[in-house]
């Protein structure tokens, strides 16, 4: 798996996972929970991965709806 994205915006994991889902690639996002943890203050940042091998499309599909990867 890699990290396709890394953001402490709240919507963005769920908008980039509904884009990836329509493309067909599968995508795992990671600390989604960790809210608990910081007291919903929103400071730590939730990941979204992909396969190794989907990477590359993945981040097209981000890049052609305006998803900054931050890179």
């Amino acid at each position: 798996m890699k990290e396709l994205l890394r953001t402490t915006d709240p919507t963005v994991i769920p908008f980039a996972s509904a884009l990836l889902e329509g493309e067909g690639i599968d995508c795992f996002p990671l600390d989604v929970n960790m809210s608990v943890l910081e007291g919903s203050i929103g400071v730590l940042p939730r990941r979204l991965m992909v396969r190794d091998g989907d990477l590359i499309r993945a981040e097209r599909v981000m890049r052609d709806n305006g998803i900054d990867l931050g890179r």
